[in-house]
């Protein structure tokens, strides 16, 4: 059984930044990627940011890109979300997601960590 365990939200600003971690534990972790999504109040849980294990690959959604950015440890399998500029649009609970190979789509979730963004 795989664990992600997500930390870094809060109570933040708009134009302040946050940095967002995500580690997995548990039996050892084959992953193909890594993401992180999020769920606004009353809306439903949209992606955000995602990157291929091998290679490292990043995606990242139109509303966020240029602001947020994605990267992972060099050990280990713990990915961080770094965001920028935060607008108060970004208020969500974000969830931390891995796709473990041979699974189809992003098969284990975290509990999530809330962002609030005031103006």
């Amino acid at each position: 059984q795989v664990q992600l365990a997500e930390s870094g939200g809060g109570s933040v600003q708009a134009g302040d930044s946050l940095r967002l971690s995500c580690a997995a534990s548990g039996r050892t972790l084959a992953a193909v990627a890594m993401a992180w999504f999020r769920q606004a109040p009353g809306k439903e849980r949209e992606f955000v940011a995602s990157m291929r294990w091998s290679g490292g690959t990043t995606y990242y959604a139109d509303s966020v890109r240029g602001r947020f950015s994605i990267s992972r440890e060099k050990v280990g399998h713990t990915v961080h979300l770094r965001m920028n500029s935060l607008k108060p649009e970004d208020t969500a609970v974000y969830y931390c997601a891995v796709q473990r190979v041979g699974a189809q789509g992003y098969d284990t979730w975290g509990q999530g960590t809330q962002v609030t963004v005031s103006s």
